[in-house]
């Protein structure tokens, strides 16, 4: 037993010492060594160049899945402040401001740069009387978007509340500018010379302002209001051009005329035909001015007419009385 077990172990040595022997013989040949050596040298070069594209691509898809991820969270928050915003103006709608604010203020939450938001906020706060919070909102909406008409336009509707004629009137020429070259559906150039015209007749600019209602009456969207017409006969009254006001006055009423026609309420009658009864009196002041007794009187007649329609028996006496005094 004992020698078979050597005669194995010298076997073992011996295909060992024969492998050493082979190798030592393979470095004695430069040739095979060299191929070798840049079979090793390529093989490293291989594998540092698969490692990094390795690395390179680890590193890059979480990105990708953080970018993806982002987008979906910021769709997500603009869906969130549309909804918001969409149920602020129905809250509106209901007479609910104290809600519409809080809605509005979600909105602009989820999307800080929603203009829309802040210039509906602003103007809720403004109809609650709560101005200096309705003015630094049309303030972040304009520093925003400083192309938005209607930011512009409320803003002045806010200064002249706070009666900075001033500021209203650049806010209102930055409104003209920004829509004439940006328009939109929520104003009407006929609207913003109206406007402007209004804030001049207040600060007895007569030209200016009759050349803005003028602007305003030759613009061919939206609906003639009376009102233009009876501010440009005040300030046609102010330049002492009765004539002009009284075709103005005269206007005005055609206007009411047409509206008291169409479909409004008693109470929209009611007021238009009061507002006409005042034209027909005026007109009858300025018909005084230039000695025209015959058609004053015919405008006061229209008056006393209207005023006993509406069962005003104040007014009726007191044009009643007038009229007798021009007999």
């Amino acid at each position: 037993m004992k020698k078979k077990i050597v005669k194995k172990t010298q076997t073992k040595t011996a295909a060992v010492r024969g492998v050493k022997i082979k190798t030592s013989e393979r470095s004695t040949h430069h040739g095979s060594s060299w191929s070798m050596s840049i079979y090793v040298y390529w093989f490293i070069i291989l594998f540092f160049i698969a490692a990094t594209f390795y690395i390179l691509g680890r590193s890059h898809a979480p990105f990708k899945a953080h970018q993806s991820a982002n987008g979906a969270i910021v769709e997500e928050q603009l869906m969130r402040a549309n909804d918001y915003y969409t149920h602020g103006k129905s809250e509106i709608l209901a007479g609910n401001m104290d809600a519409a604010v809080t809605d509005l203020t979600a909105a602009i939450t989820a999307a800080p740069d929603m203009v829309e938001a802040y210039i509906l906020r602003g103007e809720t706060y403004m109809q609650n009387g709560e101005y200096k919070l309705a003015m630094e909102d049309f303030n972040s909406a304009i520093s925003i978007d400083e192309t938005n008409s209607i930011a512009y336009y409320d803003r002045a509707l806010l200064n002249t509340r706070l009666e900075d004629f001033k500021s209203a009137m650049n806010d209102l020429n930055s409104a003209l500018a920004t829509y004439a070259a940006k328009p939109n559906d929520v104003l009407q150039m006929r609207d913003l010379y109206a406007k402007r015209g209004q804030l001049n007749l207040w600060l007895k600019n007569w030209e200016g302002a009759v050349a803005d209602y003028t602007n305003s009456l030759a613009r061919p969207e939206g609906v003639i209001s009376p009102n233009v017409y009876a501010e440009r006969a005040e300030a046609y009254t102010a330049l002492g051009e009765y004539g002009n006001a009284i075709n103005d006055y005269t206007a005005a009423i055609r206007v009411i005329s047409e509206q008291i026609q169409g479909n409004t309420t008693m109470e929209q009658k009611e007021d238009l035909s009061m507002r006409a009864m005042t034209y027909f009196e005026k007109s009858a002041g300025l018909n005084l001015n230039i000695g025209n007794a015959a058609a004053a009187k015919t405008d006061l007649e229209s008056a006393y007419a209207i005023s006993a329609s509406l069962n005003d028996t104040e007014n009726a006496e007191r044009l009643q009385k007038l009229i007798e005094a021009l007999q």
